[in-house]
């Protein structure tokens, strides 16, 4: 047997999913966005104006260190010379010196002839590569091949000290040797043969091949190849700027400020404490989003949507039914809870007007209980006509009747004209002085049961369930909760609260519907209360007395407001006495 209904679960998400998300969530925060492209593009404007007239010179040196035979592959030249610190000696102040010396430099130029100079060295080679930079491509040039010969020049004199400092250490070691050998010589000259003849003409030879090594090391030192180094690319005057040009510099800083500003929203976005997306808000309830309201239908308008000339937020509302219906946490049982997360529950009560109103239009016998018994609104902003009582409230006599009236619920039943999609009732709600107790009272809890009839539906609206706690006491009672919120004015960790307090309480939520801002709500910005009232009232109006029980008629009549006299100042949110004054079936004032 194929099972129809099934649990409307929060959708898995793959990977490419969950960035396309996150990339449509990027596009919300444009103005960080567009200000990286406006930073680029200045960056882009400024590089191209500053390079504008900058031009480069570029000479490259051979290095070759000093030998006596050049074609003996025995030796490596990177082992002879240490071409970092021959790039340090390149660009130090003695090769600026000599090569001001030649250009006719000043001193108080000389600090810009040695910041235009950049060496660089290409990898695995013994090449130097002098860069001139100048503000003409003729001094450019002169430039860098003035300093390629200050180099040259520099180098060559450094190794010829060097050559000329180990000849004269060998020079000064061969003429004592010399002197001693000359002194031997006249020695042996006159001397009888013997043993002494032979001893100073051993030592003869031995001073005599002393100095002829010191002389051959003379003569390698003398006959070196000190070149130290050519010239294989003289600086030739650019053809043009160095810079890539206006249209290219705004152009690379167009595409890095458009770089930086996607990574200021990625930052923005991971920063942002609101739900951005229905996948946020579904991850964060760990339920389905059931659908969103349009935008400009959700307020402003009357509460039920069913008759008006755009259709789309009735098409919206009949979607959410149907998908609920179909849900079979809530088939089995057809009790829903729609509440808001914290602030205005006036979208909520729409959602939940048009929720009962579309599963009239389905045939159901649907009850809609006014549980918000702090801002009670819906008896003067529905079209209502008397109906009869509930069952449980038709007790004959005793105490036990007249109680029933004294307390809400009091068995005032009101039949609501939905237009086409037919009728419901409504219990209406009324300020009490206890609110839990009301809420958890045994007429509360027989008047829900009439879910438990055979084609029956109990659809209960409830205060914020942030903002005060009645929403949980009716949870054990009406365990499927649907969560209405404007996502701009909500916070995940928000969202994740109602979950848990929720779940805790032994109810499920079964999803969320989804609204656009209210005008009050994108002044007053995220999570942040009405001012001068609590999180349900925008304006909280002195506490009215009311009625004695023997004055309410058992006819369905508007709830009565009165404006007592007593200092505004003294008035505490919260406290069950907050009053709404009568206004227009709207629900943007609600």
């Amino acid at each position: 047997m194929i099972e129809t209904n099934r649990p409307a679960a929060a959708p898995a998400e793959d990977e490419p999913d969950l960035l396309r998300d996150q990339f449509r969530q990027l596009l919300r925060y444009r103005r960080l966005i567009l200000a990286g492209v406006g930073i680029g593009l200045l960056g882009g404007v400024y590089l191209g104006v500053s390079t504008a007239d900058t031009y480069v010179a570029t000479a490259d040196i051979v290095l070759r260190a000093p030998t006596d035979d050049p074609f003996n592959p025995s030796l490596a030249p990177d082992k002879a010379i240490n071409i970092g610190s021959e790039r340090q000696v390149a660009l130090s102040s003695s090769i600026a010196n000599e090569a001001a010396k030649k250009l006719g430099v000043s001193a108080t130029d000389f600090s810009a002839l040695r910041a235009g100079l950049q060496v660089t060295n290409p990898p695995q080679t013994m090449v130097l590569r002098f860069t001139y930079t100048a503000a003409s491509p003729a001094e450019a040039a002169t430039r860098a091949n003035a300093m390629t010969e200050a180099y040259l020049l520099k180098r060559q004199e450094a190794l010829d000290v060097t050559r000329d400092k180990m000849v004269k250490g060998y020079q000064e070691q061969r003429d004592p040797v010399a002197k001693q050998l000359e002194d031997l010589t006249k020695q042996t000259t006159g001397m009888p043969a013997g043993p002494a003849r032979d001893a100073a003409y051993a030592a003869k030879t031995d001073q005599q091949s002393k100095i002829n090594t010191l002389n051959g090391n003379i003569a390698k030192l003398k006959a070196l190849d000190m070149t130290p180094g050519r010239v294989t690319s003289t600086a030739v005057p650019p053809h043009g700027a160095d810079g890539p040009g206006l249209p290219m510099s705004l152009a690379l800083g167009a595409a890095v400020g458009l770089a930086l500003g996607l990574l200021g929203a990625w930052v923005r976005l991971v920063f942002d404490p609101a739900p951005r997306s229905e996948g946020d808000v579904a991850r964060a309830l760990r339920a389905p989003v059931l659908g969103s309201l349009p935008r400009g239908k959700a307020d402003g308008g009357p509460l039920l949507a069913a008759g008006e000339e755009d259709p789309r937020l009735a098409e919206e509302f009949r979607s959410v039914a149907f998908r609920l219906a179909y849900d079979a946490r809530f088939a089995d049982r057809r009790r829903l809870l729609v509440v808001a997360p914290r602030g205005s529950s006036e979208i909520a009560a729409a959602v939940a007007v048009n929720l009962a109103a579309s599963f009239a239009e389905t045939g159901k016998d649907v009850l809609l209980i006014e549980a918000d018994l702090r801002t009670p609104v819906l008896a003067s902003q529905l079209p209502t006509d008397a109906s009869g009582r509930p069952n449980w409230s038709k007790s004959k006599g005793g105490a036990g009747a007249q109680h029933a009236e004294t307390e809400w619920p009091d068995g005032r039943q009101l039949l609501v004209d939905a237009g086409e999609s037919g009728s419901f009732d409504l219990i209406p709600g009324e300020r009490v002085r206890n609110v839990p107790r009301a809420l958890t009272s045994q007429r509360a809890t027989r008047l829900i049961s009439e879910a438990d009839s055979p084609n029956s539906t109990v659809v209960v609206l409830a205060p914020p369930v942030l903002s005060y706690a009645d929403a949980l006491a009716l949870v054990d009672r009406v365990d499927g909760v649907l969560v209405v919120c404007n996502p701009g004015a909500v916070r995940r960790t928000d969202l994740s609260r109602i979950r848990e307090l929720i779940s805790g309480a032994g109810g499920t939520v079964l999803g969320a519907v989804l609204h656009a801002p209210l005008p009050g709500e994108k002044k007053r910005g995220l999570g942040r209360a009405p001012k001068g009232g609590g999180p349900a009232a925008e304006h909280p109006r002195p506490a009215s007395s009311p009625p004695p029980p023997s004055a309410r008629s058992r006819e369905p009549q508007p709830i009565p407001y009165e404006v007592a006299s007593a200092d505004t100042s003294q008035h505490i949110p919260g406290d069950g006495t907050d009053t709404v004054a009568l206004r227009t079936v709207r629900t943007g004032r609600r």
